[in-house]
């Protein structure tokens, strides 16, 4: 019995120090799934047809604009711009209409993954969008601020909230086999009465693929039920 516990207990040490000095595995990132640093490219599918396109184009090493539109009238004037800053990829602003429209919080709020133990963590600069690399839990943003049109000066409020949940398998009904991080998003905003309180505008979870890209798959609950999903992907 002696013998055996000593056995027993040197393999353990063995184990131990193994464990101690093995590379810790790197944890994997956003890059991955939204493939944010290529020129990557998909489109996603309703009803049988194609219903959207999106495009990644790589400004620098740090920034990236995605376009979303109707491939059949690409490319889109609407991008949106977004840079990356330590451990996150943070939110910018867009362009559509000839201008540029710029994000800038007044308030933002990290939480668990149900928007629970909220603390405050910002108050001015660009919007944190998601953190760069995943970690194992769901983790819930909450976003206020304001959005400015640079061509005119006028300003919208906004809200936002996402709750990003860690990689789990996933699949379409075009491809299989997947691994997908999923974001549920509820955005509000005053466009169009200033001054006046904020009102929800679109409510949605959308899945990301790993080396697949954006929009796996989609499915919005406001303003209206609406699915779609991801039937190919491509560099450009």
């Amino acid at each position: 019995m002696r013998a055996r516990s000593v056995a027993v207990v040197g393999a353990a040490a063995v184990t131990v120090l193994a464990g101690l000095t093995a590379p810790a595995q790197a944890a994997e990132n956003y890059g991955q799934y939204s493939r944010f640093a290529e020129r990557s490219a998909g489109q996603h599918w309703a009803d049988g047809q194609a219903a959207g396109q999106w495009t990644w184009k790589p400004l620098s090493s740090t920034t990236s604009e995605i376009s979303w539109g109707d491939p059949k009238s690409w490319p889109p004037d609407y991008a949106e711009k977004f840079v990356r800053s330590g451990d996150w990829l943070m939110l910018d602003g867009w362009r559509d209409n000839g201008t540029y429209y710029t994000v800038r919080v007044t308030k933002e709020q990290i939480g668990d993954g149900k928007c629970g133990n909220l603390q405050t963590f910002a108050t001015s600069g660009r919007q944190h969008y998601v953190k760069w690399s995943i970690p194992p839990q769901g983790y819930c943003l909450k976003a206020w601020g304001t959005i400015t049109e640079q061509s005119s000066g006028k300003v919208v409020d906004f809200g936002h909230t996402q709750i990003w949940s860690p990689p789990a398998p996933c699949s379409n009904g075009y491809l299989g086999g997947q691994t997908c991080i999923k974001q549920w998003e509820s955005w509000w905003d005053n466009n169009g009465s200033p001054g006046e309180p904020i009102t929800r505008r679109l409510e949605r979870d959308q899945y990301l693929a790993r080396g697949k890209g954006m929009a796996f798959k989609i499915h919005q609950y406001f303003p209206k039920e609406w699915k779609s999903e991801a039937r190919s992907y491509w560099n450009w």
